[in-house]
């Protein structure tokens, strides 16, 4: 009996972990993204795929734990201190684009004949863009922390904000939404304002003496357990009060981003997050009705070109508006035209108070969805369209016809404390860097840098690599030292070429290639680092000295013998955490033997030793 009633449990456990596993690692090779595999996934083993899931309830209960999980998560990371440094580029930038692409989504939805409170759901829900397709796409164009890169970052986390007050005025939309609406239920729009209250100040005076009173019970099932107690409590505090599951746990989740146990339930529950949010969205793909979707193909297909369309514009009048480029505008209006993950809990919470009804949902949720697939294909169409974006060098000077001794490629924060030595003893320098910024910032302290890309040969030419005694390279990428330094030895056999190399690899491939000097970027200022450590500890600083000393000689005797035999030369010289026998340095004198015994039996160890 026992097997019959855990058999169907615990087969759903294993479809819903192998679809993930199959789906993800495919969608993700396909360069389209672990949440559009998840949700295929979902697809394929729904009641509308292969039907390993057929009860519409237990799809929702999926994917309500899925949602309050998601939401306690991403609360967790909303430290207010942290969007307190940030407030400009949230509330400026943020608020604008949504406020003002909510109100051409909201104007979209009435034009085309839908009432004010559906039409203000279905455009809000668009308006909350994916923050994991977006960062995703930010991270593979190495963009995160360039200035354009943080302008997103802020749009995404005002949005991830936004969620909370708009799931709230979903519950106090709803009567408006009853054929029978009188107006406002005051009294329930009292409880839930009370419950958020009560929320706040249950965690600003009771969480911290909770858990550390939990954390001298030093049971770390405890602390986890807590945790989710407090994350389901609030929910459930928050259903109770009428509003959104949800919403309590994202508060809960804020409330805890402040505690001083906050690391402690970071670790705890880490492990758990892709699970959580690939659960939510598994339930999110098992919901997408096809029969809907065929049926009314015709308006989903409409309103996701019209969506996407509307919000771009709304995104790009922004964006131009605050004196961006127009090629900023435009891959920004790409990247960010497209719903996301916080849409479906808002239909969710739509259509549990009756805004919209099952179809409605099953419509609305095929658009986001498709406006999240056509987000990457659009974006590679944009690269094809547009042109390369040349730097605006009104303000700077380009390389040409420069006559230093030493000619240095790259100044970032390696070259400019690389310069210091010869501009102290007066060689004359030459510095390019192609980084606008980067010249225009390194002229207020007093640099003269010019403008050129050092991978190109006419540039070099220009820059006086030809005459220059030494050329040295300070840039940061391992791909593009080599190309540099390929360059120089072919064109400029004569010149010297001191390199920095980005780690070992780059070391090997610089020292094959006969650069005179190379040096890893942190290698001596990790060396001396450890030296400090050791003097801290107590270590005596000549002994400290000395073992940093036979650190160098074994990583010297480590690279000759991988430039013989491979990277994974000389790992015996390299000292680990694992017991080893033997000291880290070795003796300066040889042993002696004490007594006649000994001095028989160490000649014979001392043999078997060297072989």
């Amino acid at each position: 009996m026992a097997a019959e009633i855990s058999g169907p449990d615990l087969l759903s456990v294993v479809v819903l972990l192998g679809a993930g596993v199959v789906a993800v690692p495919l969608f993700k090779r396909l360069g389209l993204g672990s949440v559009l595999g998840y949700l295929a996934a979902g697809l394929v083993i729904g009641p509308f795929g292969l039907k390993f899931f057929s009860d519409p309830q237990t799809i929702l209960h999926v994917a309500e734990l899925g949602v309050v999980m998601f939401l306690f998560l991403i609360g967790l990371e909303m430290q207010p201190s942290r969007l307190w440094g940030l407030r400009k580029s949230i509330f400026g930038l943020g608020a604008l684009q949504v406020g003002v692409c909510a109100l051409l989504l909201t104007g979209l939805g009435i034009a085309t004949g839908f009432p004010v409170a559906q039409s203000f759901v279905a455009g809000a829900g668009f308006v909350l863009t994916s923050t994991a397709i977006v960062m995703q796409l930010l991270e593979e164009r190495g963009e995160i922390a360039t200035p354009q890169g943080q302008r997103m970052v802020s749009i995404l986390l005002f949005e991830d904000l936004t969620i909370v007050p708009l799931l709230a005025l979903v519950a106090f939309l709803a009567p408006m939404s009853a054929e029978t609406a009188g107006g406002l239920r005051w009294t329930n729009i009292g409880i839930g304002i009370g419950a958020i209250a009560g929320l706040i100040l249950a965690g600003k005076y009771l969480l911290n003496p909770l858990f550390r009173f939990l954390a001298q019970s030093r049971a770390r099932e405890v602390m986890t357990a807590a945790a989710l107690l407090v994350v389901l409590g609030a929910a459930l505090i928050m259903q109770f009060s009428g509003l959104s599951m949800a919403m309590g746990a994202f508060l809960a989740g804020v409330l805890l981003s402040e505690s001083t146990f906050r690391h402690q339930l970071e670790a705890d529950i880490e492990p758990f997050r892709g699970i959580l949010l690939g659960l939510f969205f598994l339930a999110v793909g098992m919901s997408l009705d096809l029969s809907v979707v065929a049926a009314n193909w015709k308006m989903v297909l409409f309103y996701v070109v019209a969506f996407k369309l509307v919000k771009g514009a709304g995104i790009y009048i922004v964006a131009r508006l605050l004196r961006s480029s127009n090629r900023e505008a435009l891959e920004r209006a790409v990247i960010m035209a497209q719903g996301g993950e916080f849409a479906f809990v808002l239909y969710a919470a739509a259509t549990a108070v009756g805004i919209l009804d099952g179809e409605a949902n099953a419509i609305l949720t095929a658009i986001i969805i498709f406006s999240m697939v056509l987000t990457p294909l659009l974006l590679v169409a944009l690269r094809y369209l547009m042109p390369e974006e040349k730097q605006d060098l009104q303000e700077v000077d380009i390389a040409e016809g420069l006559t230093g001794n030493a000619l240095i490629i790259g100044f970032g924060r390696f070259g400019q404390i690389s310069c210091q030595p010869l501009l102290i003893r007066g060689v004359d320098i030459s510095i390019i860097d192609n980084d606008v910024e980067m010249i225009q910032a390194a002229s207020q302290f007093g640099f003269k840098v010019y403008y050129g890309d050092g991978t190109r040969l006419d540039i070099l030419h220009a820059a006086g690599a030809g005459r220059a005694q030494a050329v040295l390279i300070c840039v940061d990428k391992a791909e593009t030292i080599l190309t540099i330094a390929n360059l120089i030895k072919a064109e400029f056999p004569m010149v010297q070429i001191y390199a920095r190399a980005y780690d070992r690899g780059n070391t090997i491939e610089l020292i094959k290639l006969g650069v005179d000097f190379q040096m890893r970027e942190t290698f001596e200022s990790a060396l001396i680092f450890g030296e400090n450590t050791l003097v801290g500890l107590g270590v005596d600083r000549q002994e400290a000295a000395d073992i940093t000393a036979d650190v160098r000689r074994r990583d010297a005797e480590r690279l000759d013998l991988q430039l013989a035999g491979g990277i994974r030369a000389g790992a015996d010289l390299m000292r680990g955490n694992a017991p080893v026998p033997g000291p880290l340095i070795k003796p300066r004198q040889t042993g002696r033997a004490l007594n006649e015994e000994t001095a028989s039996v160490l000649p014979a160890a001392q043999n078997a030793d060297a072989n």
